[in-house]
């Protein structure tokens, strides 16, 4: 599958992802799995306390990998956990890239049709929203040029800055990046 064909599958908009009607939503999470603040936290809160409790159950999750949970009171029938940092620590563009790619496995593993995804690390984590969104982008993309069950990733960001950052970069995938000094 060419570039163009794999970007028509994925889709950058606003909104709040604890709202999203998808098979599974990404929670941009700890290796602790503690659904603290930011999106972890609207999810634990809009989802109800049987997703934290199956993390509890969890308990650790290596950086760079993901698990599926229930999605509780949500619309969407899964959520995963994308580890991306460790509590009281930064994340990485690479981190962030092995994350969105064990997502996207997970996803795989469950044959889902949708999942959406917020902006992984942009939080707490204090990733630059371009970094996040390069990372992402590209992983999401080469994911599915090489096939996917995935009809559908949405990325849904939750406010116009980064939502203009992550468009940016998704209209520059597939040019050469220009050398860094």
């Amino acid at each position: 599958m060419d570039l163009e064909a794999a970007k028509a599958k994925i889709e950058l908009m606003q909104g709040d992802i604890t709202e999203m009607e998808a098979d599974a939503i990404v929670n941009a999470a700890n290796s602790d799995l503690i659904l603290g603040a930011g999106v972890s936290g609207a999810i634990g809160r809009r989802g109800g306390k049987v997703i934290q409790d199956e993390c509890d159950r969890i308990r650790f999750v290596p950086l760079g990998d993901a698990v599926v949970t229930a999605a509780g009171e949500l619309k969407a029938r899964y959520v995963i956990h994308a580890v991306s940092m460790e509590i009281g620590h930064f994340t990485t563009e690479r981190n962030v890239a092995l994350a969105t790619r064990n997502a996207l496995l997970r996803a795989e593993e469950l044959k889902l049709k949708t999942i959406a995804f917020p902006a992984i690390g942009t939080g707490a984590a204090a990733l630059a929203p371009e970094f996040s969104a390069r990372a992402m982008l590209e992983t999401m993309a080469d994911h599915v040029s090489r096939g996917t069950s995935l009809e559908h990733i949405y990325v849904v960001l939750f406010n116009e800055e980064i939502l203009a950052v992550f468009k940016e970069v998704f209209d520059q995938l597939g040019a050469p990046r220009p050398l860094r000094r």
